[in-house]
């Protein structure tokens, strides 16, 4: 018979038959197989179970198997925020960084995202793709089997297009599962700083009615912050999406009390994102609906900013997400293995948190749950297989170790 078995894997981990959001004690809820076998036929998850159950349950078996003893498999990392589409690095502003400037104040000399913005109007579109796609394939290497990705670098009519264009390009050609965000209110290009509703306008009147035609974007987001755009200009523009069917995922409460997680909610957004500054007031709007919270913990990390309070928004019952906010200015790294490392150690999740918030939460902060983010028979098989370890613990307690032995994509081995 054609696929794949995976067979005396140690412990099978995230393993469901139903499949749905999580939120607050439930999050800690990490069902596991010991001992056990998965079935894949061409890209699907047929089959898993307990090993003294293979031979009864299947006279016949596929000739390409894998040897899994003292081995985790566990579901690809689905990554639900990034910015992988980018021209060039910003290590300047790095060094900037630490020489004491802030992200603010970076961004009000021109670097940030207006750097990146007029780097990539200067690139092609062949340019990008090649560079997003090299990106595309290391990260997959490391266990991403779902992302998405915005726009936002463009901040002009052609250059978003072109940016959201890439994306598709992507889309179609990789087996990892992408979704695109539209981003084009990123921040105010330097025309409008004084003009924000002319920037609007050009966002609403000319961006996204080609964004729909050209069917571009699943989801419009708005970087809600002081010095950005308001609460009142994130639903405007929120709202202007949504009549192309564009669902709303925003950037919201990173730098301050923006009003984003509230507007998101209002919204009925799919997620809030970033979340790093949070009141009572924040927390139990978001407790209180069905968007997702997702955290960024490695931009918090990067731009030396206190940690998102991810304990209080589980113990309040928050559905939470993990992301990597992979970008060239403030979270050069799409590493998901990182990302759930510093959630254990410095947000104080627990494994099982961290891991069911960086697949099955990421895949519902993407709405492909239903393809992904767990071991589920008739599931995409997006697998992670580790090197031997001793326990699901040792994943975000070895920091810095590259402790994954293969990946699968859509039943192919990635690496």
């Amino acid at each position: 018979m054609p696929g794949m078995l995976i067979a005396n894997i140690k412990q099978l981990v995230n393993v469901r038959a139903q499949w749905p959001v999580l939120r607050g004690k439930e999050l800690a809820e990490l069902p596991c197989i010991d001992n056990a076998y998965l079935l894949i036929e061409d890209d699907t998850i047929v089959d898993y179970g307990p090993m003294e159950q293979l031979a009864s349950n299947h006279s016949a078996l596929p000739a390409d198997s894998i040897d899994a003893t003292g081995k985790l498999v566990l579901p690809a990392w689905c990554d639900s925020h990034t910015h992988l589409v980018f021209a060039a690095s910003r290590e300047n502003e790095f060094i900037d960084k630490l020489k004491g400037l802030s992200y603010a104040e970076i961004a009000a000399r021109g670097g940030g995202i207006l750097n990146s913005a007029r780097k990539l109007n200067d690139a092609s579109e062949d340019e990008l793709f090649n560079l997003a796609w090299k990106r595309l394939q290391e990260l997959s290497a490391l266990g991403t089997g779902a992302i998405e990705i915005k726009s936002g670098y463009g901040l002009t009519v052609p250059g978003e297009l072109k940016m959201l264009r890439v994306i598709k390009k992507l889309r179609e050609r990789s087996n990892v599962t992408i979704k695109a965000t539209f981003l084009g209110a990123h921040t105010y290009p330097v025309e409008y700083k004084e003009n924000h509703q002319g920037y609007i306008d050009l966002i609403i009147q000319e961006m996204l009615p080609v964004i729909a035609r050209e069917q571009l974007a699943d989801y419009i987001d708005v970087f809600c912050e002081t010095g950005f755009f308001s609460a009142a200009e994130t639903e405007m523009i929120c709202r202007a999406g949504m009549q192309y069917g564009l669902k709303p995922k925003i950037h919201a409460n990173q730098l301050n009390l923006s009003g984003g997680v509230q507007t998101g909610v209002a919204l009925g957004a799919v997620s809030v994102d970033h979340l790093e500054t949070m009141d009572e007031a924040a927390i139990r709007a978001l407790a209180g609906s069905s968007t997702i919270g997702t955290l960024l913990p490695t931009a918090a990390f990067f731009l030396r900013m206190p940690f998102q309070p991810a304990r209080a928004l589980i113990d309040a019952g928050c559905a939470i997400a993990l992301a990597s906010d992979f970008n060239p200015g403030s979270s050069p790294s799409g590493n998901m293995n990182m990302v759930v490392n510093m959630s254990c150690i410095q947000m104080k999740m627990l494994p099982e948190e961290a891991i069911n918030a960086a697949t099955l939460n990421g895949a519902w902060a993407m709405e492909c749950a239903r393809e992904l983010g767990s071991i589920s028979t008739g599931k995409i098989a997006n697998l992670i297989i580790t090197k031997p370890v001793p326990s699901l613990a040792y994943l975000p307690y070895s920091f810095g170790s590259n402790l994954i032995e293969q990946v699968i994509i859509k039943g192919e081995r990635v690496v």
